[in-house]
């Protein structure tokens, strides 16, 4: 397998067709050996346009999916980040070059030993992995540039949105199957948010986020 076709095949016939086309999150897929944040059993998929198993029920996000939400996010090289859902490590690595510090929670041990050893590998060193309870955020650490979640919840807790900075962002993916919408909120003031969906999607849920009831009286 030519992993550097592959990689371009990726970028050209998956990503830049999903309206990603800012240069430099381009030149990060292009850079950053995506394969080596793939389970051995699945690395010849590394590049194919699916999501990933990474065990434990949990799975590594398309890679058009992660190229627009890195996109949407506009992290800056200032900035702060907060990932919900490190999976095997990839997005973090991916915020990490182009923010000036990542915090990235997982819930499954597993997972968190995983990713940790794919960003050393990386040589990334300004991104860290704690296992912890992603949904409750991370409040003594707030407050945020940006808040990245990599899946999907049925809402956007207020809880994580009182963690960002004015000015910061919140991206993730919200709804239910069979639709879903990427959802970006900016606050704009202590008490102002704008939401935006630009796209639509399906991803696999985060844990312990509250789902709606479906009882109907």
């Amino acid at each position: 397998m030519n992993l550097e076709q592959a990689r371009f095949n990726m970028i050209e016939q998956q990503i830049r067709p999903w309206d990603v086309a800012d240069p430099e999150v381009l030149h990060l897929l292009s850079v950053i050996k995506r394969e080596d944040f793939v389970p051995a059993a699945y690395r010849a998929l590394a590049f194919v346009d699916m999501e990933i198993p990474l065990g434990q029920g949990q799975f590594m996000l398309a890679p058009r999916v992660e190229a627009r939400m890195l996109q949407d996010a506009a992290v800056q090289k200032h900035e702060k980040v907060l990932e919900i859902g490190a999976g095997s490590g990839f997005m973090a690595a991916l915020l990490a070059h182009r923010a000036q510090r990542v915090i990235s929670l997982e819930i499954k041990p597993e997972l968190v030993a995983m990713a940790r050893a794919n960003l050393q590998k990386a040589g990334i060193h300004n991104a860290e992995v704690r296992n912890f309870d992603g949904a409750k955020g991370s409040p003594g650490e707030s407050p945020f540039d940006v808040i990245m979640l990599s899946g999907s919840v049925a809402e956007v807790p207020k809880h994580l949105l009182a963690q960002l900075k004015v000015g910061g962002r919140l991206v993730t993916v919200v709804g239910e199957e069979p639709v879903m919408r990427a959802t970006i909120v900016t606050r704009t003031s202590e008490t102002g948010f704008t939401t935006t969906h630009p796209w639509d999607t399906v991803v696999p849920r985060l844990l312990n986020f509250p789902e709606p009831s479906h009882f109907h009286f």
